[in-house]
């Protein structure tokens, strides 16, 4: 994959269900457990201090508020994909789970695999900080 557009059109052919296209950003849903648990992921393009290209693959897990910093520390520190992170969400701050990659580093399948890995773990950290809840 060289550019965003590549990663769109192989999302489009794919058996991912988009729910929102944005120059630049898509939302993939994903439904999880058998349909009782769903997670949006969102793609969205980076660009470096050099002007190199990266796709995002990010997932909102839960609001700040409440979030054990140390717990959160510690996830980051033993987790082999993905990282977590800070965002806002209609100005509320969100713990993420994201990964971000080069684009030269990327095929269809790794797109679908970060797609499948970044929401199946955003899902269980979700779970794991509200109490079994699906808060988005």
């Amino acid at each position: 994959m060289q550019n965003f557009e590549q990663i769109r059109s192989h999302l489009a052919t794919s058996d991912f269900r988009i729910t929102m296209q944005d120059p630049y950003v898509i939302c993939v849903e994903l439904s999880l457990d058998n349909g009782r648990r769903h997670q949006a992921i969102f793609l969205s393009e980076l660009q470096d201090d050099d002007h190199r290209n990266f796709l995002r693959v990010s997932t909102v897990i839960a609001p700040i508020t409440g979030i054990d910093a140390r717990r959160a520390l510690a996830f980051n520190w033993n987790a082999h994909v993905g990282y977590l992170a800070l965002g806002e969400l209609d100005g509320v701050p969100y713990l993420q789970l994201c990964e971000n990659r080069p684009y030269e580093t990327l095929t269809g399948a790794e797109v679908g695999r970060l797609v499948l890995e970044i929401g199946g773990m955003g899902d269980r950290l979700e779970r794991a900080l509200s109490a079994d809840g699906d808060l988005l």
